[in-house]
């Protein structure tokens, strides 16, 4: 029997396979609002077979958001309009549904990536950025504004905020976003972060914002809701993140109730220096799995099916997350089935297109 089509539990929540689908941003909201483009897009993938799919970062307030369209939570428009997308995808499909909860920080007001990376200022629609110090991750974005500790801890109630929107949205997982260098990812670092107060220095210090933002989350969840976090393992930069830091965050965390942890790595600090490959992030996601009880979920390079399956046998993760994969191929989990021996879900509208000589592939 494959591994990769095995169920799996994380926290009250029960997952038919381990293939995930990660939040991948489609720069196509509208003052933080889903259009027709969201209603295609995320319905097609929630008809792929995949056991979990996270919508994309979403910020929790307009300052925020990575660019000027990126889907936003912050208020009574925003969770209308995502719970209307909800509902719609919902209606026709079983899969759970997670959503990415993310301040950009530093990088925020940037550009949609087809286009030139330059910060995006007040006078063109953009924003001023914040973050714990005023450095700028490079001479492309804004040089922030430090964020003082009453600003911090409004923060930290909007990130609270925009989760009990989700929940009410109808949400089934929600994603601390704590990695590619977001505000988040910018406490943890001491590349980023090297303010005196309490909020940095001390890893203990350091870590307190993203402790501060899943406890409140936790609070205000619904119970039966996964609530988990997405990290950079590493920095790839000499005296940034690393993994010893992240598995102390981990363990933190799985204290505090915490129901998975989405291992990523990189994209804070532009000196760093990734050896990039198939692969390339697992061990980090399989260091951390040996040292918690709650599930995790690697991602990076992992495009076939055997890969994936090789992951969950070994068990240097407990769910895989294919995300450009799936962008290339909306019905990549068919084939890995069809390839494994498994069985996948589909819509009755899609049965026939079973392939002739795969008589069970479709449930």
């Amino acid at each position: 029997m494959s591994k990769l089509f095995s169920p799996i539990q994380i926290g009250q929540k029960s997952f038919e396979n381990r293939i995930v689908i990660p939040p991948m941003c489609q720069y196509s909201a509208i003052d933080g609002k889903a259009t027709d483009w969201h209603t295609m897009h995320y319905g097609s993938l929630a008809q792929s077979g995949a056991a979990l799919l996270i919508f994309e970062a979403t910020a929790i307030c307009p300052e925020g958001r990575l660019s000027p369209y990126d889907l936003g939570l912050w208020d009574d428009e925003t969770a209308k309009s995502m719970t209307t997308l909800v509902e719609s995808i919902k209606k026709y499909s079983a899969m759970p549904l997670g959503i990415q909860l993310v301040h950009a920080g530093r990088k925020a007001s940037m550009p949609e990536p087809w286009k030139e990376n330059q910060y995006i200022p007040a006078s063109q629609g953009g924003w001023k950025t914040f973050a714990p110090s005023t450095i700028a991750y490079d001479n492309h974005h804004d040089t922030p504004k430090e964020l003082s500790t009453d600003e911090i801890q409004i923060i930290i109630k909007q990130f609270i905020e925009a989760a009990k929107r989700a929940d009410q949205a109808g949400f089934d997982v929600i994603e601390i976003h704590g990695a590619h260098g977001y505000l988040v990812h910018q406490f943890l670092s001491p590349l980023s972060n090297q303010r005196t107060d309490q909020y940095g220095g001390s890893l203990e210090n350091r870590m307190r914002f993203a402790i501060e933002i899943f406890k409140g989350i936790r609070q205000v969840v619904s119970a039966e809701k996964a609530v988990g976090i997405r990290i950079s393992a590493t920095d790839w930069v000499d005296g940034g993140w690393d993994l010893e830091q992240s598995i102390i965050l981990s363990k933190t965390l799985e204290e505090l109730g915490c129901d998975f942890i989405d291992v990523s790595t990189g994209a804070l600090d532009a000196r760093q220096k990734i050896p990039t490959g198939p692969n390339y992030q697992v061990p980090f996601s399989e260091a951390i799995k040996a040292q918690v009880n709650i599930p995790t979920i690697t991602v990076g390079l992992i495009t076939e099916p055997v890969q994936a399956e090789a992951i969950i046998n070994t068990q240097q993760a407990d769910m895989v997350a294919i995300g450009r994969g799936m962008l290339y191929n909306p019905h990549w989990p068919w084939f890995a089935a069809a390839e494994l021996g498994a069985q996948v879900t589909v819509p009755p509208q899609y049965l026939r297109s079973q392939p002739h000589l795969q008589k069970h592939l479709f449930k």
